[in-house]
């Protein structure tokens, strides 16, 4: 059949590539050329966005009106629907600290449907970067510091995202830097890339992403967004990534012939750079309307391959922040509490709460709705409810004290059975940066948008605000208007006055309960002796308070593990310069780095106590079928139900690399009782770059398995086990 429109392509029985090719060939070269950027004209597009218009209404890009082609809508993410009202999730750090991908799985099903609702299609949910470093002021977008870990929990976001929208993985690649996100230049050798920087985009690739944004940095001195090295070599010739990849925001590509040459799809979200040079560049011979048109095909085919989920009815209004979200919500923000410390005080630990206990909480953190980044996450809940919300849903009979006077708060505390201080960190300490930048980057606006068009886009946004959609969360109103400027850390300590709250309430409370709100690590060496209980309860979304509540008051068993390290001090980690403007990466951060200096931590990588206590029985450990398999039993030796995480590690004998997290499982065990558990690893995971051959090799020879419930567990069971030349032929992703 001949294909000329979007729905001769759907009715077509051609596989969606060859659908795809020939729609594009039925589009005139304007046509094909708007495919290729945003729908709206960067003028009109920017004064809606600095109207809180990045919460109003998704972003349409790569529509054809004439052959019916719809292009797509984009919305943002990860902790829920960045279009309309929805719900607010924990961030992906806290859902990090669950390391549940089934859990993860359903929340991004939970995100999807609203997305849907909302009208949006695809969304940039999905942020994967490893956290190099705990001042990086996006770290609480991701879910970690290991890449096995975030590619797990990664892929089942994405999952449960694509049973309803297209997902987006983002920002590829080495991204773990925010206020110099649009200069830096991050430096690193193809080993530590493939190895450490880049794994976890692969796995969600190979989970069938439809979607990825590329960076604002440059790597080795290519900007992401037009990097033939990371985009046509990396992402679609070794890994052949069939979907179609768009720009980060507004700056997210320099140079118009080189980022279409390069493999990148779409300018998002606005015509800006292409509308401008592209043309002239196709004229000149700069451009190849080949690669225009190998654009267009991967953006037709993409959304011809989603074409099932995305013409299925779109959830009604009730699907949005209903009773099910918010309730899932709450399961959530009570599984990511990580408990750190829960020394006994009188012969018993201090948690969980007794029944009937007078509770002083303490901080003005307490009483405020502290859900993460300002930025381009930021999620408009119109139903937040704070940690003193929910202790006091939770029956106890509470007093309040915002912590402004110490003296004060101590005698508040005095009076109380347990004192709960509450501090952290907020949007203002961490997030998205939108400040001062490189120079250049004005220049790369265009002087003017066609007068038309700008209106015909003024008129579609007047229309979606007439319609009421959305109204700001009153909680919100306090805030900036527009985007965060937090951007990266300036320590990894609480501030002066927060220490000294909480030491002037341990003072006077024995029995006292410190709640750290942050996206990632938060150094403690310096109080931590001074109180006997200690949660880090990140950002927990809208349902924070519950949550927490669920955990201090025993209802929900403490289960949530750390996803990084916490360092007795910054100066044990790696550099970090958020003003760089050229950066080397490495392979030692995290637990990688302490371990290779020999740096014991405060709290390792996978650590977290509960109300129960565990051990882990009948290890053995196997190479079979191109895989490693372990087996054996989690033993609850407490008196309550509980959950643990089991990890896997693995390593060459030889010592030229360190261990690596290979697979984990988290196990449900019934006081008393025991859960047999197994985790298969396939060998791919042990190979190894080889930076000549610019391929992997695979792992072969002596290996040392260890089974822990943590990095460094004490109780960890190592065993050797051989690879052999036939267990490695099988290439690695495959």
């Amino acid at each position: 059949m001949t294909i000329e429109t979007w729905d001769d392509a759907v009715a077509s029985d051609l596989p969606p590539a060859e659908a795809a090719r020939a729609l594009v060939a039925a589009m005139a070269p304007e046509e094909r050329l708007w495919c290729l950027d945003g729908d709206a004209p960067t003028w009109a597009g920017l004064r809606f966005l600095g109207a809180d218009g990045y919460h109003q209404a998704p972003f349409g890009a790569a529509r054809v009106e004439r052959v019916g082609f719809p292009g797509f809508a984009f919305a943002d993410g990860p902790r829920g629907a960045v279009v309309g009202n929805a719900t607010c999730f924990p961030v992906s750090m806290a859902r990090g600290a669950t390391w549940d991908p089934a859990l993860e799985e359903r929340v991004g099903e939970a995100i999807g449907r609203e997305l849907r609702a909302a009208g949006a299609d695809l969304t940039g949910a999905v942020c994967v970067n490893v956290l190099r470093h705990p001042a990086w002021g996006r770290a609480q977008e991701t879910y970690g510091e290991d890449p096995h870990h975030v590619g797990e929990m990664g892929a089942a976001l994405t999952r449960g995202l694509q049973r309803h929208v297209m997902a987006c993985v983002k920002h590829f690649a080495c991204n773990s830097m925010e206020n110099a996100r649009f200069s830096v230049d991050v430096e690193v050798d193809e080993v530590s890339l493939h190895e450490v920087y880049l794994p976890h985009f692969r796995r969600i690739v190979d989970e069938g992403v439809a979607a990825v944004m590329t960076a604002y940095n440059s790597v080795n001195g290519e900007w992401c967004g037009q990097s033939p090295s990371l985009i046509r070599d990396v992402l679609r010739g070794e890994w052949g990534f069939e979907g179609f990849v768009i720009s980060d925001w507004i700056f997210g590509l320099r140079d118009a012939a080189t980022s279409v040459t390069a493999g990148l799809d779409v300018e998002m979200p606005y015509r800006m750079v292409r509308q401008q040079h592209l043309p002239a560049a196709l004229e000149s011979g700069e451009a190849d309307w080949a690669d225009v048109d190998a654009a267009v095909e991967r953006v037709v085919a993409t959304r011809l391959r989603f074409h099932d989920v995305l013409s299925a009815p779109a959830p009604g209004p009730g699907a949005v922040v209903g009773h099910d979200h918010r309730t899932l919500a709450r399961e959530v923000a009570a599984r990511s509490v990580v408990l750190l410390r829960n020394e006994p005080v009188g012969g018993e630990p201090v948690l969980p709460l007794a029944p009937g206990v007078r509770l002083a909480v303490v901080g003005a953190l307490a009483d405020t709705v502290n859900v993460g980044d300002g930025g381009s996450s930021d999620v408009w809940d119109l139903e937040c409810r704070t940690v003193l919300d929910g202790l006091r849903d939770a029956a106890l009979d509470v007093v309040h004290d915002d912590g402004s006077d110490p003296a004060r708060a101590a005698t508040v505390a005095a009076g109380a059975d347990v004192a709960l201080v509450v501090v952290g960190y907020t949007h203002l300490d961490e997030g998205e940066y939108i400040g001062a930048t490189d120079p250049s980057l004005p220049a790369m606006f265009p002087s003017a948008d066609e007068p038309d068009v700008v209106a015909a886009f003024e008129a579609e946004v007047a229309a979606v605000v007439e319609a009421g959609l959305p109204v700001r969360p009153a909680h919100l109103d306090g805030r900036d208007r527009g985007f965060s400027q937090g951007g990266d850390r300036a320590s990894l300590r609480l501030p002066d006055e927060q220490v000294a709250l909480l030491r002037a309430v341990a003072a006077a409370n024995p029995r006292t309960v410190v709640a750290i709100q942050a996206g990632s690590a938060v150094l403690c060496s310096e109080w931590i002796d001074d109180v006997p209980a200690l949660v880090q309860a990140w950002y927990g979304g809208s349902q924070a308070g519950p949550g927490l509540a669920d955990v201090l008051t025993g209802a929900v068993e403490p289960s949530g593990r750390l996803p990084f390290s916490v360092p007795v001090e910054e100066a044990d980690l790696p550099p970090f310069d958020r003003d760089a403007t050229s950066f080397r990466y490495d392979r030692s951060h995290g637990w990688w780095h302490l371990a290779a200096e020999g740096t014991p931590p405060t709290f390792p990588f996978g650590f977290g106590l509960g109300y129960t206590t565990f051990a882990v029985d009948d290890v053995a450990v196997t190479v079979e079928d191109g895989s490693i398999v372990a087996v054996g039993a989690v033993r609850n030796t407490g008196g309550r139900d509980g959950a643990d995480v089991v990890g896997v590690y693995a390593a060459p004998v030889d010592g030229h690399r360190p261990p690596r997290l290979v697979g984990f499982a988290r196990v449900e065990v019934p006081a008393g009782g025991s859960t047999e558990f197994r985790v298969v690893a396939p060998l791919a995971a042990l190979a190894t770059r080889d930076p000549d051959a610019h391929a992997w090799r695979p792992a072969y020879g002596p290996h040392d398995v260890t089974v822990a419930r943590h990095v460094g567990d004490p109780s960890a069971t190592t065993t050797r086990v051989r690879i052999g030349s036939e267990e490695t032929r099988r290439p690695p992703g495959a």
